[in-house]
């Protein structure tokens, strides 16, 4: 999907309106409409810092993101642009350019502070963009950080001795990035040449001391590390002279400083290279309709006055896309169903077979496009629903087989109730004429393919509604003496109840076939899903194992720089994930 088709340029996300976040329903429609997985790159920074320029670079166009000619910040609330991915087929790159933080024209920044944890919410690769080297006053203006654990919670209701919340946002916090605009330095420590990121390491190397100054230099660069465990910097040269700055958007490549060209061409290929598909807890792929939930979620919990709550975000969507799973599999169920079954069937059985293999397809479907259904209520709720249909179709079956039956024997038996009508058989050595005739009739009628499961059933029905009638030709057969007519009336009345005895005993083996159905479904259920959270225990224990390796390279690194507090404190973060991870299974229950 060529991006001028769907989006030729960036469109307003999430409007800043007198510090009141509102949604665009346009850009959600655009969302809505992106069934690719996305890759999400939000840039957030001091207002006037050249952010656009980057985000416009990484669009593959020249112009889009508005880069402002004055002191005054140009980009209000959150502004999104989604393009192809440049490297990566069937994906999509959504780019999310935030307003300039510190603007004074805002008052305060309340306002900033949500942007900025709105655009780690919602990205997953996250660059921060500043002005020079990275200082005390750079790491001041990244205060903004210290402040996320007041402004995001990963649970709804923590359990007591729960992992502090920092601890659960590594899972799902994007990568950094920092990039340095107009970095006028050599790149060395004591005499010896280093990479940007060996800068960024040593500037978030802690200071030792416990005065209130040495906490405050401390708080941020703890947050950095602790909360973005994959770090990566980068360093901008200024790109042209101060006063051709304002017809950036318009210069060629030729016409700026070259090492800048080649920086940023760095910077893009590393975003195009690494920064990874947006991921939800359990490694579920962001798409545009999700990314489109998420952000709505967030949204309306900071306009509501709550927190946005990570979890609380992943079940509102799992509650959406679980309903849409249970229809698409209904729908699948449905379809096939439609294909495959001509009623009525010879059996039950045969449609029970159908349905059963149909029903494994529709729950697999069902499995597929659902994820963290809490205690299996919408697989409980697809069972329900494919055991109603089950039951329609039996109900049909019966209704088609007895509408075919019915049909056939008046096609078969009218010729012999007219000759009855006539008289025909009401004369000497008529009844055993009449009883010859129908049984030549029965043997046609047994003869006739798909009567369907009620042949039996509505041949006896016919055939005790005729009783009255072979009676009356019976007693009015001269030919009979009474005594022979006493043996027929009682071999008819064995007859009789010989029928109805086979038919119960039939009933209720068809009644068992049902119940012994309904065991296989549960069963089918159980199997697939069994299946389904063992995987994904698998996908779990794998992201807290990534966790748990990050933490214990911070863990070793606050210890080898002597903070023993800050190392013992992680150490217990450590625990309790290796605690977490032992925890029993949990069974798998449908009920």
């Amino acid at each position: 999907m060529a991006s001028e088709t769907y989006m030729p340029g960036p469109i307003c996300l999430i409007e800043n309106v007198k510090g009141q976040l509102m949604i665009n329903q346009e850009a959600l429609k655009i969302l809505s409409a992106i069934t690719d997985p996305v890759v999400v790159v939000a840039i957030v920074g001091l207002y006037r810092t050249g952010k656009s320029y980057l985000m416009n670079k990484l669009a593959g166009k020249q112009k889009g993101f508005s880069l402002g000619a004055t002191v005054q910040s140009h980009t209000k609330g959150i502004w999104m642009w989604c393009v192809p991915h440049p490297k990566i087929a069937d994906h999509t790159l959504v780019l999310l350019d935030t307003e300039g933080l510190g603007d004074v024209e805002k008052g305060d920044n309340q306002n900033d502070s949500w942007i900025f944890a709105l655009a780690i919410l919602l990205s997953s690769t996250f660059v921060y963009n500043s002005m020079g080297t990275i200082n005390q006053q750079a790491m001041d203006q990244l205060h903004y950080v210290t402040e996320l654990t007041n402004r995001i919670r990963a649970k709804s209701s923590p359990e007591e001795n729960e992992i502090e919340d920092s601890a659960e946002f590594v899972s799902f916090f994007p990568d950094f990035v920092w990039t340095l605009r107009d970095f006028s330095l050599d790149l060395e420590i004591d005499g010896q040449p280093i990479s940007a990121d060996e800068y960024l390491d040593a500037a978030l190397k802690l200071k030792q001391g416990t005065s209130k100054k040495d906490k405050n230099f401390n708080l941020p660069r703890l947050c950095i590390r602790k909360f973005f465990p994959k770090k990566k910097c980068f360093i901008f040269d200024r790109p042209t002279h101060r006063k051709k700055l304002a017809q950036l958007e318009t210069l060629h490549d030729d016409q700026l400083d070259s090492e800048f060209v080649q920086q940023v061409a760095e910077f893009c290929s590393y975003i195009f290279s690494y920064s990874k598909v947006k991921t939800l807890s359990g490694g579920i792929k962001v798409n545009g309709p999700r990314l489109e939930s998420l952000v709505l979620t967030y949204v309306n919990a900071i306009s509501s006055g709550d927190l946005p709550c990570m979890e609380n975000a992943v079940l509102a969507l799992a509650q959406i896309e679980n309903s849409a799973a249970v229809q698409k599999a209904l729908a699948h169920y449905d379809q096939q169903m439609k294909q495959k079954v001509q009623l009525p069937t010879e059996t039950l059985m045969e449609l029970l077979d159908l349905h059963r293999d149909c029903e494994r397809e529709a729950i697999e479907v069902f499995i597929k496009h659902s994820f963290k259904d809490v205690d299996q209520l919408f697989q409980k709720e697809l069972g329900a629903q494919l055991e109603t249909r089950r039951d329609n179709f039996h109900e049909r079956n019966l209704k088609a087989s007895s509408d075919r039956c019915s049909a056939l024997l008046q096609d078969i038996f009218s010729p012999l109730e007219e000759n009855v009508k006539q008289g025909i058989y009401s004369k000497p050595g008529g009844y055993r004429l009449f009883i010859q005739k129908i049984e030549e009739l029965k043997k046609k009628y047994y003869l006739e393919p798909r009567k369907g499961i009620q042949a039996e059933e509505i041949l006896q029905k016919y055939l005790k509604s005729k009783e009255d009638v072979t009676d009356t030709i019976l007693q009015t057969d001269q030919t009979l003496t009474e005594k022979e007519k006493e043996i027929e009336v009682e071999r008819v009345k064995a007859e009789s109840a010989e029928a109805t005895a086979k038919m119960l005993e039939e009933m209720q083996r068809k009644n068992e076939q049902l119940m012994e159905q309904k065991e296989k479904s549960y069963q089918e259920h159980v199997k697939q899903l069994t299946e389904k959270m063992e995987k994904d225990r698998v996908q779990m224990q794998q992201e807290q194992e990534r966790i748990i390796a990050l933490k214990l390279q911070e863990q070793a690194r606050l210890l080898k720089e002597g903070f023993q507090e800050e190392s013992k404190r992680l150490h217990n973060e450590i625990q309790n994930l290796q605690r977490r991870m032992e925890r029993p299974k949990r069974r798998c229950v449908i009920s």
